[in-house]
């Protein structure tokens, strides 16, 4: 399974509700209380986010932390990769100067695995934390076409006018 880290996910949640305080700050504890994510995992995931220059800091009494940028501004390509490094399914996606994979010379796949990192990449560049922060199910323009529905399709064999609460209509 392919998975981002626990400390990443919390990254996300806290930045999208940083992005909902619209402006203002958070302390580290009301971040906590709001999120649920543990106070040291807070602490350390805002340590990243400030050292990447996505989040600022404020000191005194009505200190806090709050985003460098608007939301729209601040894509989620950037949030995953101060948190975790480079996008990459594999090593070989990874452009380091270390040592380079063994089956390098020979790999028939490597192409591939390139534009396989790239789609991702343009995926996760398309996507900004205002959109993480709206309502769902909102596709914004830009990531039609990446084969994300509109609109939620109803479930199976649902009916949707079955449910009169549900269209405001009462009985």
């Amino acid at each position: 399974m392919l998975r981002m880290s626990k400390m990443t996910d919390y990254g996300i949640v806290l930045m999208t509700e940083l992005a909902r305080a619209e402006g203002d700050t958070r302390t580290t504890r009301e971040l906590a209380a709001r999120t649920r994510v543990p106070l040291p995992s807070v602490s350390k995931v805002l340590k990243s986010l400030l050292q990447a220059g996505l989040v600022v800091s404020h000191r005194g009494a009505n200190g806090g932390y709050g985003l460098a940028r608007p939301p729209a501004e601040l894509s989620l390509a950037e949030l995953v990769a101060a948190l975790e490094g480079p996008v990459a399914l594999t090593e070989c996606g990874v452009h380091t100067a270390g040592a380079p994979c063994e089956l390098e010379s020979i790999c028939q796949v490597r192409g591939h695995w390139r534009l396989i990192n790239n789609a991702i990449q343009e995926a996760l560049g398309r996507l900004t934390l205002a959109d993480l922060v709206a309502p769902a199910p909102r596709v914004p323009e830009r990531l039609v076409g990446l084969g994300l529905p509109s609109r939620p399709a109803p479930a199976a064999g649902a009916n949707t006018v079955s449910n009169p609460s549900a269209t405001g209509v009462r009985s």
